[in-house]
């Protein structure tokens, strides 16, 4: 399990084998999770407090876990399964192929439960942890689908299958060739939802500290080419840069 900076394998900011019998994988797998998602707040109807709840829907991220432990293959030496969070996505992979020819598009379709491990697998199902008619994989997708982010991609790649999960919205990047503050992260999230002046900028921070020092972060992400200027003087406003701009 990684949580890596950034959006590739280059650096993490923490790293962890565990093992144990499938049911402590899980647990721990979780905890990691809670630990590292950020947390998305929203208001429910007839609840005066606002609900935080991690980025991705907690019941899509157990099931894709449980689909790996109960679908990997075993007989790989030295194999396993994989969690890593990035700036950008979340993405779990399991060793082994698809299995009794099943391909990556049947997962979103109406298919047969077919799974490689059917003791560890009933074992999961008698703790209601494991759909046994095939609808887990379409579960995975119509509950963050739900929560309005994109569809989770399936893939087969290199003798093994994963599952990305991607954000609805921006995430500020931990790191762009140097370390970002919360602050610098904060202003990148804001930029995110609009276009805004300095003023504007300023209201909306946590506990904003003086205009110079946000000048200064804002020129900072500039030089990174992360945000630009548009126009001059009191109409000026700050601008996230979006890839392939």
């Amino acid at each position: 399990m990684a949580r890596f900076k950034g959006i590739d394998k280059t650096e993490f900011l923490d790293n962890r084998q565990i093992h144990g019998h499938g049911f402590k994988l899980l647990d721990d797998a979780m905890l990691f999770l809670q630990r590292h998602l950020p947390v998305a707040g929203r208001i429910q109807a007839g609840l005066f407090e606002r609900v935080d709840e991690p980025l991705f829907p907690v019941a899509a991220l157990r099931e894709a876990l449980v689909n790996a432990i109960c679908h990997r293959d075993y007989s790989h030496p030295g194999g396993g399964i994989s969690l890593a969070i990035y700036d950008d996505r979340l993405e779990i992979w399991s060793d082994g192929t698809l299995p009794f020819g099943l391909r990556v598009e049947d997962l979103k379709q109406d298919h047969l439960s077919r799974p490689r491990n059917p003791l560890v697998a009933g074992v999961f199902y008698r703790r209601g942890l494991f759909e046994q008619w095939g609808r887990g994989t379409q579960k995975i997708v119509e509950l963050c689908v739900k929560a309005g982010h994109p569809e989770p991609e399936f893939i087969e790649q290199a003798g093994a299958v994963g599952v990305r999960f991607l954000p609805s919205s921006y995430i500020a990047p931990n790191r762009v060739a140097h370390d970002l503050t919360s602050r610098q992260r904060q202003i990148l999230q804001i930029l995110s939802g609009d276009k805004f002046p300095l003023r504007d900028i300023m209201k909306r921070l946590t506990s904003p500290p003086a205009s110079a020092t946000v000048r200064d972060d804002l020129y900072h992400l500039k030089r990174m080419g992360l945000i630009e200027l548009k126009g001059r003087g009191r109409g000026a406003i700050w601008v996230l840069v979006t890839p392939g701009e």
